[in-house]
């Protein structure tokens, strides 16, 4: 069946209304042998486990989750006292979806020996292929055991993070770190006597290092010891412990108010990173490097194929680009990436979408890690490419496999000038020299 790949950041009001009547039971109940996780179990059930777990993270609304529901309970069973299944609302749990970078679904999550650092399952979604995926992975998880080559330990309540990623702010470094800063900082004020900052700690040190990952350091987390550095916690106004501040480059610092697990400052964490960044650039397939970068480093690559600029010039161009550019400050939030390439320049490229041709301008939201695609079907402007994205994040647009299973052959080319095209020169002939007489009249047999 088709995979969904694409985020989900919101859905149609028929949508929600949909999902509000699903509940996790029309997908799992209580006689099913998926074990039903949530914010409240996931740590028990899972992090502190000794066992493999396979982990679906689904949303009510989305399809494919809905196909492949049936599959999922037939690994369940056929996988009962092996290894463990288990699944996660992650439309209705987001900060467990935000811990584990989940943005797509269905997203399926294998955790072995290393509880906090889970692998993608990238297989087929048949209940063959995903016990097979599973008896692999265990196989793998056996052997590290055996050779003691292997990171598994059964992992405290507070596992996963590391102190060193918090970062340790005092009166005198404070200003230079945070506000002088264009990164986002959260800032945790504690005292060590605290016991609620004693249940934190943990939390905000697995916190710091999934941050730090999937922010690209752009959010930072850190700690004043409130009875230490008196002034920091006067200026703030700090009265109770513990206390979390946001601070925003040039903005007054706010409260954070949300839940104190890894999970919710994860989720706050990211909101922050994506309301704060910059819109994507909009770079041209010049090389293989460049289409490499941008899509494999991103969830989701976009990609143009413009007309030739003989046909649009410079202007008519322009116009396209600017069309992408809106779109991807408005879709900033997603985090992917942004190609365009004129039409011919890259035909292996074109052809493995199915473009090659005809039909300029055209685009393709291409997923390199499932080697998934969907076409735009609709006008390329505003309103067409917002309602073509706005399908996909939903889940409701049809995929195909990129042709060949792989990203194809890119060629260097040199860069768009800015200009408009010049048609290509000829060479001029003098034909003065050349006696047309002598063969004048002359008849061939």
């Amino acid at each position: 069946m088709a995979l969904a790949f694409f985020v989900s950041s919101f859905c149609l009001a028929g949508v929600l209304g949909c999902s509000l009547v699903l509940s996790v039971q029309a997908f799992y109940s209580a006689s099913d042998d998926v074990v039903e996780l949530t914010p409240s179990n996931f740590n028990r059930e899972v992090i502190q486990s000794d066992s493999l777990w396979l982990v679906e993270f689904y949303a009510p609304w989305c399809g494919h989750c809905q196909s492949l529901t049936p599959e999922w309970k037939k690994v369940a069973t056929a996988l009962k006292g092996i290894v463990k299944v288990g699944a996660v609302d992650a439309d209705q749990h987001k900060s467990l979806g935000g811990q584990y970078g989940v943005r797509g679904f269905p997203t399926i999550k294998i955790f072995g020996a290393n509880k906090n650092k889970p692998e993608e399952y990238q297989g087929a979604r048949s209940s063959q292929a995903i016990v097979d995926g599973a008896m692999n992975a265990l196989r793998t998880l056996v052997k590290e055991r055996l050779s003691g080559s292997s990171g598994y330990n059964k992992q405290g309540g507070g596992g996963g993070g590391s102190k060193k990623d918090v970062v340790e702010l005092t009166d005198d470094n404070f200003d230079k770190m945070v506000l002088e800063s264009d990164d986002v900082w959260m800032v945790e004020f504690f005292a060590p006597w605290c016991g609620h900052c004693k249940n934190l700690e943990p939390e905000w040190a697995a916190a710091a290092t999934a941050v730090k990952d999937q922010t690209k350091g752009k959010v930072r987390l850190g700690a004043v010891d409130a009875t230490v550095h008196q002034g920091l916690s006067s200026r703030y106004g700090i009265r109770g412990f513990p206390t979390i501040k946001i601070f925003r480059k040039g903005e007054e610092p706010e409260d954070f108010q949300g839940g104190r697990t890894r999970g919710d400052i994860i989720e706050r964490a990211l909101d922050l990173f994506s309301d704060n960044a910059s819109p994507p650039e909009l770079l041209e397939i010049l090389n293989e490097d460049v289409l490499k970068k941008t899509c494999e480093d991103s969830q989701l690559c976009i990609i143009a194929v413009l007309p030739h600029i003989l046909d649009t010039g410079a202007a008519g161009r322009n116009g396209y680009l600017e069309v992408m550019m809106k779109m991807a400050e408005k879709y900033k939030k997603k985090m992917w990436g942004w190609v365009w390439t004129e039409a011919g320049a890259q035909m292996e490229l074109e052809a493995s979408l199915g473009i090659g041709g005809f039909g300029y301008p055209a685009m393709a939201a291409i997923n390199t890690r499932k080697m998934k695609y969907a076409l735009l079907r609709g006008s390329f402007s505003e309103t067409g490419i917002h309602e073509f994205l706005r399908e996909l994040s939903v889940g409701r647009g049809s995929t195909a496999t990129l042709g060949g299973g792989a990203m194809p052959k890119i060629h260097p080319i040199e860069p768009w000038d800015g200009k408009d095209g010049q048609l290509p020169v000829e060479d001029d002939y003098d034909l003065s020299d050349v006696d047309m007489d002598d063969d004048f009249g002359k008849d061939e047999l």
